[in-house]
């Protein structure tokens, strides 16, 4: 089972929007986009135990805060998801409110005329709704989930026309339970995640096993009964007999009982206990167990991830719907590429929200959905679609790169590795230069991608202008001129220079005073790569010949770092190299109207996303 589409109407930061999903999928967009309000409202959805949750929905799941009636109708929340992919034995369960789905129009089959005559009709889906609305008579807050399908129509004779849900039937927990949907936040790790509490990855694995070995909580209570915390040889002993000698002047107590006054650790019920027990764990190099909420946070991730392995072999049908955010915080790269292998091998869906290159690489184009939503709070979505005659083959070589591209706001494409070194050493230059007013690109969000020649700059345009994103492209003169079709993509920049060198090393050579070049050369002299070969500076050199020396220094060392290294020597904006820094500055103006709306892009994401207007 998996989830197709999602659509949201009045929730949280969302006024109305829908999400497609073709089966594991990665969630990206700036901060506060909505990739958490996606994962909250599958949750209400389809989570078995969130209607325990008290209120189900407050006042900020409403758009806008917006929950008092407006012109005498109740703003009302309204999620929808269509599940695809079902298992025979759930189009046995739910086959009244199955309907057929048309995966060419992304929609129901049925709403087409003549469509379900066809032979192949489309699949069988199931459709499920959440509704949430407030009673201004309850002074409360009330919500639920239902079958979206089929919808009766009331007669509007009685008062219940006006109950949440009329003509709907409940979607219970235990329906819910079979589309195995699970919910990790990245702040419930350490805090809920590994405790008991209903919802819980222990939780479930205690009732996954129950399913399969029997009662796990009644064992428990017995053996909790049996402890004996104030036995003979406690000091609690005489505690108790004190105790018991004075209250029984007051109350009656039972004579049956050895011990009318006594001690336990619990009180005894499932609940209190779900509260009271804890996971404790002992790690190298010490070997003393304390409480998991003890642990470091990367601990706790690789813990969690250690459990849901064990979710997985539990259900063992590739039947879970498993949505994650930011899998990576507090995890090395190499934890973070196992984690997500893992989950998009063993779970029959993945939904995954990520900051990280190194998540984001581990999934196909077609698989990466987008986020966007405008200032009226329509929310939108869209897969990474490569532009015609765009070889999957050059996606896949640079998918490092790309992966750090769908995060960004804007691109800067360049040609060589040279440049992308260059780049933000001028872009520091700029921003430690009090006369200019400059925001370096890493606040701004903007990356620097790459193509490794000037004839691949332009091919990146359309790439990355489909993502909606500001591209911006620079690359020397080419020695023969780019080809037509090539030449063409170049009009999808948003800014587009080709500078008037045939390489790196003539702009830096040209553009940067020789000042600039003798205080270079004297610093690089003392690096153990310094091309000998080349000459060395002295005092007699005039101006010309320091600036042939400094080139022939960076053609011996392109790549090594020495392009960046004569950056950092100058002094700001008007010892940098015009060319680049012009360029910068111009990218700067375009987005700072912009980042200066809200919070900048590059800073990190709270767990949840604030509604319209909070």
């Amino acid at each position: 089972m998996k989830v197709r589409r999602l659509t949201l109407q009045h929730f949280r930061g969302v006024s109305r929007g829908t999400v497609l999903l073709d089966g594991h999928s990665l969630l990206v967009g700036s901060n506060s986009i909505g990739k958490s309000t996606v994962c909250e409202a599958l949750e209400l959805l389809l989570g078995p135990e969130r209607m325990f949750r008290r209120p189900v929905v407050d006042e900020y799941d409403f758009y806008g805060a917006q929950y008092q009636p407006v012109d005498g109708a109740l703003p009302e929340i309204r999620l929808e998801a269509v599940l695809t992919d079902l298992s025979p034995a759930a189009e046995r369960r739910f086959g009244p409110h199955l309907r057929r789905w048309s995966s060419q129009r992304n929609d129901f089959a049925d709403l087409e005329p003549g469509a379900l005559e066809e032979a192949d009709a489309g699949e069988w889906c199931l459709p499920v709704v959440f509704l949430g609305r407030f009673d201004p008579q309850e002074d409360d807050f009330f919500g639920g989930s239902f079958f979206a399908h089929p919808e009766n129509a009331p007669d509007g004779l009685t008062e219940e026309t006006s109950t949440l849900g009329t003509g709907l039937q409940a979607f219970t927990r235990e329906d819910k339970r079979h589309c195995g949907f699970l919910y990790l936040r990245p702040n419930r790790t350490g805090n809920r995640a590994l405790t008991f509490q209903r919802g819980s990855l222990l939780d479930t694995i205690a009732r996954l096993e129950a399913e399969r070995t029997g009662p796990v909580w009644e064992k428990a209570l017995t053996d909790i009964a049996a402890v004996a915390v104030a036995g003979d040889d406690s000091g609690f002993a005489k505690i108790l007999s004190e105790l018991t000698d004075r209250v029984d002047r007051f109350v009656g107590l039972s004579a049956a009982e050895p011990k009318p006054v006594d001690l336990q650790v619990s009180e005894r019920t499932r609940e209190h206990l779900r509260e009271v027990l804890r996971l404790f764990i002992a790690t190298q190099p010490g070997s003393h167990g304390v409480p998991f909420n003890r642990l470091s946070t990367g601990t706790l991730n690789l813990l969690v991830f250690a459990l849901l392995t064990y979710i997985a072999e539990l259900k063992g049908d590739h039947s879970v719907i498993f949505a994650m955010e930011e899998p990576e915080i507090a995890l090395p790269p190499h934890a973070q590429r196992r984690l997500v292998d893992f989950v998009t091998k063993r779970m029959g869906q993945v939904i995954v929200t990520s900051h990280s290159p190194y998540v984001i690489e581990k999934f196909d184009h077609r698989n990466i959905v987008v986020l966007g939503r405008n200032g009226d709070g329509e929310l939108s979505s869209a897969p990474i679609a490569l532009p015609g005659g765009f070889k999957a083959k050059r996606y896949r070589d640079n998918r490092r790169q790309f992966a750090e591209a769908v995060l960004a706001r804007a691109v800067l494409v360049v040609e060589g590795d040279t440049e992308a070194d260059l780049i933000p050493a001028v872009a520091d230059v700029l921003e430690a230069d009090p006369s200019v007013d400059y925001l370096h690109p890493d606040l701004s969000g903007v990356t620097v991608f790459n193509a490794q020649s000037d004839s691949s700059v332009p091919l990146f345009a359309p790439v990355f202008k489909a993502l909606g994103k500001p591209v911006y492209g620079i690359h020397d003169t080419p020695v023969r001129p780019l080809e037509p079709d090539v030449a063409a993509k170049a009009a999808d920049f948003t800014q587009y220079k080709v500078i008037p060198y045939k390489g790196i090393e003539d702009l830096l050579t040209k553009e940067i005073p020789a000042a600039v070049h003798r205080r270079f050369l004297s610093t690089v002299a003392g690096r153990d790569d310094y091309p000998d070969k080349c000459g060395r500076l002295r005092t007699d050199m005039n101006d010309d010949t320091v600036q042939a020396l400094t080139f022939e220094v960076l053609k011996a060392r392109k790549a090594y770092g020495y392009g960046a290294a004569l950056v950092a020597e100058c002094g700001g904006l008007t010892e940098l190299p015009a060319s680049i820094a012009n360029l910068l500055m111009q990218i700067d103006s375009d987005l700072r109207p912009a980042a200066d709306d809200g919070v900048l892009p590059a800073l990190s994401e709270s767990g949840d996303d604030a509604p319209a207007g909070a």
